[in-house]
């Protein structure tokens, strides 16, 4: 039975498998790829695989932190539920925020690399041109829009052809990357080294570019309310997500340091994995890594419309944003709203995104500021966890490590860099990513002034589940139960 009634979204409609696609499809590896990698090696040079291994351990520990909240809270707001109910409301409604800002960003950086890869396909010189590809871009835009509002069946069918496209097309030429003799230079295992980065700051740069490479694999929390057996399948579909994409990262990173020139990552700062293709499989290779990347771009574009929708969706029920943000379509059992809404205001973004430069302009401003959000909420997600499960974690060895110090140290590590890399980024990284999150006390002050429940929260603890009397504003009691048979060890 559903731990949700009442709640409007479709209970039950994603398995396991679905999930663990989802959270692959959320990180887009080829996506990342082909728009962060000349953003990392222009920030660390040959440590960019060292960075993405010392971001993917904190970043495990954020997962975790993701995992066993979600056991004692199964909400579409995620992070926004659990933090407010542990930490404070503020603090919760900042971390939604985040998402959301971050999110929304994203439907312009995203959707300009779904345009101009699949011009790529046809002529390299129309790639470049910024309005074409932002109009194919936001064509690709509104046709995921029409996906994700057709309801989370429909969604994940159409991300299972797409990601599965994808990984295939990853995988093989994977391998053809070990077997490939023309390289640029050799492999050497100090890229995996401290010593590679540019000092402190340099390291900090590198952390933040890699936790934009890693962000998506918690859409699989957004996503609970509509999963079967959610409170172990969402954290653990995470948690595997992660695992698959650091492989593929490593390995296409470790690649591209090997088989191209710091030259030709310079000059492809939008399309480094095409050239890669084409290095690796002269002719058909780079057409069909821009196909990989340009599924896995139209992929995450769907999955950061159910993150941002999902989390806007659970704040209009809570009464911190408009309630209309919480109606729920009857026939999709979806939040139409909260999409035409994110909609709305993401095709407006992409008008104004002509005025801001080329494609690689735009592409490095908004990976730097999106990366600054998702380092505030993930790092408060991670504080969380340790407050949730306080009263626990001297139960056992488990408990203290996976329950407590490792999302502690994920958490303090996200943090960090959020402070250390402001020096090193462009002022407009810092003012789309300052001001984006300033944005949000506006409505926080205003909700909060008007009485919503959600400032005046029952405290989320693991010892005794999630509290009974808790009801989310407007809504009865029904779809509030205490979570039978929590698990007293990680």
């Amino acid at each position: 039975m559903s731990n949700n009634r009442g709640r409007g979204l479709q209970a039950g409609a994603l398995g396991t498998f679905d999930t663990v696609v989802m959270a692959v499809a959320g990180s887009a590896p080829a996506y990342s790829l082909a728009a962060t990698t000349a953003v990392l090696v222009g920030a660390v040079g040959t440590a960019s695989p060292a960075a993405l291994l010392y971001c993917a351990i904190p970043m495990l520990g954020i997962a975790l932190a993701f995992s066993y909240l979600g056991r004692i809270d199964v909400n579409a707001g995620a992070s926004y539920s659990w933090v407010g109910r542990t930490l404070h409301p503020f603090l919760g409604f900042l971390s939604g925020w985040a998402l959301v800002v971050s999110a929304t960003i994203f439907m312009v950086a995203g959707s300009l690399p779904a345009g101009s890869m699949t011009l790529a396909l046809f002529d390299e010189q129309l790639a470049e041109n910024t309005a074409l590809s932002t109009l194919v871009g936001a064509a690709w835009f509104v046709l995921m829009l029409l996906v994700v509002l057709g309801g989370a069946r429909l969604t994940v069918r159409a991300q299972l052809v797409m990601s599965g496209v994808e990984l295939a097309l990853l995988a093989l030429f994977a391998v053809l990357a070990v077997f490939h003799t023309d390289n640029a230079r050799a492999f050497d295992w100090s890229w995996f080294g401290l010593g590679q980065f540019d000092g402190v700051s340099g390291f900090a740069s590198g952390a933040l570019i890699a936790a934009f490479y890693y962000w998506g694999w918690d859409v699989t929390s957004n996503l609970s309310e509509e999963t079967r057996n959610s409170r172990r399948t969402a954290g653990i579909a995470g948690l595997i997500g992660l695992g698959v994409v650091f492989l593929l990262f490593e390995v296409f990173t470790i690649a591209v340091n090997v088989i191209l020139s710091a030259g030709q990552v310079h000059a492809n700062e939008a399309n480094v994995l095409a050239v890669l293709g084409a290095e690796i499989w002269p002719g058909w290779g780079g057409k069909l890594l821009i196909v990989a990347v340009m599924l896995s771009t139209v992929a995450t574009l769907e999955t950061t419309l159910i993150q941002v929708t999902r989390s806007l969706f659970a704040m209009g029920r809570d009464r911190t944003m408009p309630g209309a943000l919480g109606k729920v379509h009857r026939t999709w059992n979806t939040p139409w709203v909260a999409i035409a809404v994110v909609g709305a205001v993401a095709l407006v973004m992409f008008v104004a995104s002509n005025a801001l430069g080329t494609v690689g302009d735009i592409l490095s401003d908004a990976i730097s500021a999106i990366g600054l959000q998702i380092a505030v909420y993930y790092g408060l997600t991670g504080l969380a966890v340790v407050v949730a499960y306080r009263k626990m974690l001297l139960k056992s060895p488990a408990n203290f490590v996976l329950g407590g110090v490792w999302p502690l140290f994920g958490a303090l590590f996200m943090f960090w860099v959020f402070v250390e890399s402001l020096g090193g980024l462009s002022p407009a990284a810092v003012v789309i990513g300052i001001g984006g999150l300033a944005a949000g006390l506006v409505p926080m002050v205003w909700y909060w002034r008007r009485g919503s429940d959600y400032y005046r929260p029952a405290k989320l603890d693991a010892a005794h589940a999630i509290a009974p009397d808790y009801v989310p504003a407007g809504h009865p009691p029904a779809h509030v139960r205490v979570h039978e048979g929590l698990p007293t060890d990680f």
